[in-house]
């Protein structure tokens, strides 16, 4: 008996460490590359944002914290802050209701309703710098679509991506044509997974469609809600390349954003200590935006 016990003492031991060598096995090239590509390079923007450097010469020269101290009184990095606040509320308040109910009107007309699912699906395929040169050049001041209709009937140009009051919101209804498709396709595959007995339930008891969605549906597309809220708000926060093809940033700062600040600091101006400063700052806040918000829609979900 004592040796078998220990022969099955001995295997399991051995299955127990075969199992640990597989896992190390198939979680290293994912550990290796979230750590070249991830880790290293947040580690080494802090480094680099305690140097002056121009991102050419080798000679970094170390001067502390005057990079941060000069961030926290960087107006302009203060302002495009705002910019990324305004585009996450306008975001929110376009992106997720009306991706909602377009999800709600195709899951309501289901096979009828694939050719509109195609279609509205479009924009998100198109990359976000091709879409911005189409509206750029679609926005124009003198020969865009509604210069060439105000012009039509008599009026002047309009220029909705030269006035600092309205371009901000103009590129933002940009953005919201773009990315509502995703939400789309994200509560719409929530929809999918909402059991059939419970329509057929609501339906016996007498429930109509707006009291299902209310009361069965709502409840149900909550957690896919969190889920696509916090995106919406990573993703707003650290937007780039569709307002830098379409404004650069511009007029003055009116449609500036982090992201746009520290790519011009950095590859422009070629100040990449500073730059690297920038996104250590933007980093920050992201992260701190990001664990705010989760933590408070967590808690929301649970009550």
């Amino acid at each position: 008996m004592t040796g078998n016990r220990i022969k099955t003492g001995t295997l399991q031991q051995a299955r127990q460490r075969a199992v640990r060598i597989a896992a190390a096995v198939f979680i290293f090239p994912a550990m290796f590359f979230l750590i070249v590509f991830i880790a290293y390079p947040i580690v080494d923007s802090f480094i680099t944002s305690t140097m002056q450097w121009n991102g050419m010469n080798r000679n970094r020269n170390f001067i502390g914290l005057a990079n941060w101290v000069q961030l926290i009184k960087d107006a302009n990095f203060w302002t495009a802050f705002r910019n990324n606040l305004g585009i996450m509320f306008m975001s929110l308040l376009f992106q997720v209701p009306f991706a909602m109910a377009l999800a709600t009107f195709l899951d309501i007309t289901e096979k009828k309703g694939v050719v509109f699912k195609i279609v509205w699906f479009l924009p998100y395929l198109i990359s976000s710098v091709a879409i911005g040169l189409l509206f750029k050049y679609a926005l124009d001041a003198n020969y865009g679509i509604f210069a060439s209709l105000s012009k039509a009937l008599g009026g002047g140009a309009v220029d909705l991506l030269g006035r600092p009051r309205v371009a901000l919101y103009t590129v933002i209804g940009v953005i919201c044509w773009q990315y509502i498709p995703f939400y789309m396709i994200l509560y719409l595959a929530a929809y999918g997974n909402i059991p059939v007995e419970l329509y057929e339930a609501a339906s016996i008891d007498g429930a109509t469609r707006n009291q299902f969605f209310w009361r069965v549906s709502l409840p149900l597309l909550k957690p896919t809600i969190i889920s696509g809220v916090t995106i919406s708000i990573i993703g707003s926060l650290k937007y780039f390349d569709l307002i830098f093809v379409m404004t650069g940033g511009g007029p003055g700062v009116s449609t500036e954003l982090m992201a746009t600040l520290m790519y011009k600091t950095s590859f422009v101006r070629f100040n990449m200590g500073y730059g690297s400063t920038v996104a250590c700052g933007m980093f920050l806040l992201i992260t701190l935006v990001a664990l705010v918000t989760v933590a408070v829609l967590n808690k929301k979900a649970e009550e």
